[in-house]
C-alpha cells in the first residue's frame, strides 16, 4: 500500500483487506471484540465493521460460533436483516462488515423515552417479517432481544448479531441453553428440545418490554427466573395512556406457553399474526420491502450509540486497529500449548473464507448465442438471486407468470449489475 496525493493508494483489484476501508468511531463492543463505523475507500459507501480478537476468540472456546455465523451470514439477505457484505482476515483478526444501521439499537431508544403502541407495532411487524425469513432459511436466532435489533436512519428495525443463531432440522431438536435468560422460551427449560417456535416467545417478552418498560420476568437469581419463566402467571399492568386490548392480546398470544396455540408458530403462524387485529391493517408487502415510513424516526442531530466506545479505543487501546502484513514467521507458544492453538489457528484460515457481496454485482453472466437465455448463475452467486430466478421458473411452470421470458429478464436484471 502507498500514499499519493495524500491518498491511499489501494489495489481494489486485490481480495478485500482492511486497507480497502477507512476506520471512524467504535459504535459497539463484545467479549472479543469490537464494532466500528467504515467507509469503503473507492466510493465512500459506509458500513459496520466487527472484528475479532483470533486470540480471545480462541481462549473463549467461541470459535465455533464465530465460523458458523460467519458462513450463516453468507446465506441471509433481507431487507429486515443486517446482512454480511465484506469477510476477511488477518493474523490477528477475524473482520465482518456489515450493513450499517445509523438509528443505533433500540436497547438505546428504550432506555431514553417511551413509544407508542403505532411505533412499537411497526418494529413488531418488520421483526416478525424478519423471523418468518429466517425460519424459511431453518436459522433459529435464539436472541431476539432490543439490544440485537438495530434501526437504520430512517427508523426501521432489522435482527442483527447472529452468534448463537443455528440451524434447526425437523427431526433433531435443539437442547442448549443459549440465549439471554430473561428472553427465553419456557420449552428451552422443560427439557426434550425445542425448535424455532423460542424466537416467537422472544418476540413476546420484547414486545411486553416495550410496551411497559420492564420484561414479563425479572429476577436477579437466575434458577428463579427459569422458574417463572416456566409457570409464573404473566402480569399486565395498567399503564396511563391504557394499553389497548388488541394490543394485550397480540403480547398474549406470543407469550403462550402452548407452541400449538403461541401466535407465529405452525405452519400458518405467520397469517395469524397477519389477522390478528392488532396487526390486521397493515399493509405486509410494502412493510417487508421498507416501502412504508415507520412512525420513529431517529434524530440525525445526534449520535444514536454509546460514546464511550470511542473514548475506550482512544484512551484505553494498547494496540489500534490498523492494516497490517500477514506475519511470515510461524507463532510462539508456550510449552504444551503450541500444537492445540496452532490447530485451532488453521481451522480459521480454511474456514473463515474471504466474501466480497461486489462480486455478485460486477458478475455478467453468460448469455447463449442461440437460444438468448442467460446461463445458470455459478455456485458462488448470492443466494437471495438464485432463489429469485427459481421462484420465477416456478411461477411460469404453474401458469402464473410470463414463462421463460420473464426468467431471463430476471436473469439479466440481477447479474448484469454493475459495481455500486
Amino acid at each position: 500500500m502507498g500514499v499519493a496525493n495524500g491518498k491511499f493508494d489501494v489495489d481494489f483489484t486485490e481480495e478485500v483487506n482492511l486497507n480497502h476501508f477507512k476506520l471512524l468511531r467504535v459504535v459497539g463492543r463484545g467479549a472479543f471484540g469490537k464494532v466500528r463505523i467504515v467507509e469503503r475507500r473507492d466510493n465512500k459507501k459506509l458500513f459496520a465493521l466487527k472484528y475479532i480478537s483470533k486470540e480471545e476468540c480462541i481462549k473463549m472456546d467461541a470459535l465455533r460460533n464465530v465460523l458458523r455465523e460467519r458462513s450463516m451470514l453468507e446465506e441471509l439477505d433481507h431487507p429486515l436483516v443486517c446482512n454480511l457484505r465484506f469477510a476477511f482476515q488477518d493474523d490477528d483478526y477475524m473482520y465482518m462488515v456489515m450493513d450499517l444501521m445509523m438509528g443505533g439499537d433500540l436497547r438505546f431508544h428504550l432506555n431514553r423515552k417511551t413509544f407508542t403502541e403505532d411505533a412499537i407495532r411497526f418494529w413488531i411487524a418488520e421483526l416478525a417479517c424478519a423471523i418468518r425469513y429466517l425460519h424459511s432459511k431453518r436459522v433459529v436466532h435464539r436472541d431476539i432481544k432490543p439490544d440485537n435489533v438495530l434501526l437504520d436512519d430512517r427508523g426501521h428495525a432489522h435482527i442483527t448479531d447472529f452468534n448463537i443463531a443455528t440451524h434447526i432440522k425437523a427431526d433433531r431438536p435443539l437442547t442448549s441453553h443459549s440465549g439471554t435468560c430473561a428472553y427465553m422460551a419456557p420449552e428451552v427449560f422443560r427439557g426434550g428440545g425445542y425448535g424455532a417456535t423460542v424466537d416467537w416467545w422472544s418476540l413476546g417478552v420484547m414486545f411486553y418490554e416495550c410496551i411497559y418498560g420492564r420484561r414479563p420476568f425479572e429476577s436477579d437469581n437466575q434458577e428463579e427466573l427459569k422458574k417463572m419463566i416456566v409457570k409464573a402467571p404473566i402480569k399486565y399492568p395498567d399503564m396511563d395512556p391504557p394499553v389497548s386490548p388488541a394490543c394485550i392480546s397480540a403480547i398474549q398470544g406470543f407469550l403462550e406457553r402452548d407452541i400449538t396455540k403461541r401466535l407465529g408458530c405452525g405452519p400458518n403462524g405467520f397469517a395469524f399474526i397477519q389477522n390478528h387485529p392488532f396487526f390486521r391493517n397493515i399493509d405486509w408487502s410494502s412493510l417487508e420491502n421498507k416501502s412504508l415510513n415507520p412512525i420513529f424516526r431517529p434524530s440525525s442531530d445526534r449520535i444514536n450509540f454509546d460514546a464511550t466506545y470511542d473514548l475506550e479505543e482512544l484512551l484505553l487501546e494498547e494496540q489500534p486497529l490498523e492494516a497490517r502484513s500477514r506475519r511470515r514467521r510461524p507463532r510462539k507458544y508456550k510449552d504444551g500449548e503450541g500444537s492445540e492453538k496452532e490447530a485451532q489457528y488453521q481451522l480459521i484460515e480454511e474456514k473463515f473464507k474471504t466474501f466480497d457481496y461486489t462480486v455478485f454485482e460486477r458478475y455478467e453472466g453468460w448469455v447463449d448465442p442461440v437460444t438468448k437465455c442467460v446461463a445458470e448463475p455459478p455456485e458462488w452467486v448470492k443466494p437471495a438471486a438464485v432463489e429469485l430466478a427459481n421462484q420465477m421458473e416456478r411461477e411460469s411452470q404453474d401458469g402464473i407468470g410470463a414463462g421463460s421470458d420473464l426468467k431471463n429478464q430476471v436473469h439479466v436484471h440481477i447479474f448484469k449489475l454493475t459495481s455500486i
